[in-house]
C-alpha cells in the first residue's frame, strides 16, 4: 500500500465481485437515462441519483446490500451517502463505470 493509494477511488472490479457474492445484492447505476441505455454493466438497475428518493421502490430491506457506480465516481460517492443517510446499513460506493473491464449491455 502506498502514500498516496487513498486517493485512488473504489476498484469497480472489486466490488462488482463484492455484489456477485452478495445475497440479493442490488447493482444500481446512478447515471441518467440516455447514459445507462447507451451502456451499463448486465444486470443494473437504473435509478438517477435525483431519484434515490425512490429507491425503497427496488429494494426489499433497509438491510440489502446496495452497490452503486456511476461514470467516475462522484455520484455512486453522494447515492452511498444518501442512501445511509435514508437508513440502508449495507450501501456501498463501487466507483465508475470508466474503470470497468467487462461486457456492456445497451438497452
Amino acid at each position: 500500500m502506498g502514500i498516496f493509494d487513498f486517493l485512488r477511488g473504489p476498484n469497480i472490479e472489486e466490488g462488482l465481485k463484492q455484489f456477485k457474492e452478495s445475497d440479493k445484492g442490488l447493482l444500481i447505476d446512478v447515471r441518467d437515462k440516455a447514459s445507462y441505455k447507451a451502456g451499463h454493466i448486465p444486470g443494473a438497475k437504473n435509478l438517477p441519483l435525483d431519484q434515490l428518493s425512490k429507491l425503497d421502490k427496488l429494494t426489499t430491506s433497509k438491510d440489502q446490500p446496495l452497490f452503486f457506480y456511476c461514470t467516475a465516481g462522484n455520484m455512486s460517492r453522494m447515492a452511498t451517502a444518501q442512501a445511509q443517510s435514508m437508513g440502508y446499513t449495507q450501501a456501498h460506493n463501487i466507483g465508475g463505470i470508466t474503470s470497468y473491464k467487462g461486457p456492456i449491455e445497451r438497452a
